[in-house]
């Protein structure tokens, strides 16, 4: 939860860098919350009748702590944070992506900055 909350007060930084398990966790989070959240909107809808859209309210105020935490974590492995565009290539470019943010942060200092890692 801590790193969650970690990626959160970094709401827009996208300059240094985020370990591997920053990333994660706060990818993991994020899909749980949506998948709740769904699951309260489809039950409001079929009692109610009517949409909330929580889901993707949520998805809207998260757009940009996630594009941060990936743009840093591409910044820990070394790589420009304009890697993330290479998630257009369909399928390929997904998986590539999905590889990328599982490697190991670089060792010691890059030009991004120090290593997250203590």
């Amino acid at each position: 939860m801590n790193y969650y909350l970690s990626a959160l007060k970094k709401y827009a930084v996208f300059n240094g860098r985020s370990q591997r398990a920053e990333y994660w966790y706060f990818i993991l989070f994020n899909i749980i919350i949506s998948i709740v959240l769904s699951i309260i909107d489809e039950f409001i809808k079929r009692n109610l009748g009517v949409s909330l859209g929580m889901s993707g309210i949520y998805s809207l105020a998260v757009f940009i702590p996630v594009l941060a935490v990936s743009v840093r974590r591409l910044h820990d492995i070394g790589k420009s944070g304009w890697m993330l565009l290479i998630n257009l290539i369909p399928l390929i470019g997904f998986i590539w992506l999905v590889v990328l943010m599982a490697k190991d942060s670089n060792p010691g200092e890059n030009k991004y900055g120090p290593n997250p890692k203590k």
